[in-house]
């Protein structure tokens, strides 16, 4: 089921040889007017993967979200990010100046990653309680707090590390956390985000399709 808080679908198709995105397919292209139908299969719409889910229906997930609003309304590539980690039950813990936060609603529109493998039942089923324990950890209280080097990224990163550890796997440093975990899916987003703000303001996006190499002679 689509959350409506991860916005209206994108659908792509092909048309005057561009290829055309909007929320649903019309019955007229938009740059000729003529009718869009065609039974070619490579010309069929097709639904552009949205990056944004409802974090609170992921397991055992690391969350990214805008520390204000959303991704798709007030999200301008610059803002704060909030990062947390969902338990079993898709409650998102995260931690702030306030201390450690066990949320059941706010994350309706996130960037999820998982962090376990499917296979993984044994440590899926001990889950819940490592995160509890962890988050009763003295090293996360209110008073610890601090905005460049304590924060809700040093929370995830530390309980990522720790489950690594676990599955005897290398641990993160700061900078891997960020290549691996944070800039592909926020570049992704970005790219989405723009797509989806320009049909909403024009209606449809127009790009090229890529040129077609010549075959033999």
């Amino acid at each position: 089921m689509r959350c409506p808080e991860a916005g209206k679908p994108i659908i792509k198709f092909n048309h005057c040889q561009k290829y055309i995105y909007s929320f649903s397919v019309p019955e007229r292209c938009p740059l000729c007017q003529q009718d869009v139908g065609s039974s070619k299969l490579e010309e069929a719409p097709v639904s552009i993967s949205n990056p944004f889910t409802n974090g609170h229906q992921e397991k055992c997930t690391f969350l990214l979200r805008p520390t204000q609003g959303t991704f798709l309304r007030e999200y301008d590539g610059r803002s704060d990010l909030h990062v947390g980690i969902t338990n079993t039950n898709g409650v998102v813990y995260n931690y702030n100046i306030q201390g450690v936060h066990r949320d059941e609603a706010g994350w309706e529109q996130s960037i999820s990653i998982p962090l376990l493998q499917p296979n993984m039942y044994g440590l899926m089923d001990q889950w819940d309680r490592y995160l509890e324990e962890f988050s009763n950890l003295g090293a996360w209280l209110p008073h610890r707090y601090e905005e460049d080097l304590h924060n809700c990224y040093s929370y995830t990163l530390t309980f990522i590390n720790c489950i690594l550890s676990t599955e005897g796997k290398e641990q993160l440093n700061k900078n891997d956390f960020t290549e691996k975990y944070v800039l592909p899916w926020t570049r992704k987003a970005s790219k989405y985000i723009t797509l989806y703000r320009a049909i909403e303001e024009q209606g449809f996006y127009v790009t090229d399709q890529p040129q077609q190499e010549a075959g033999p002679p």
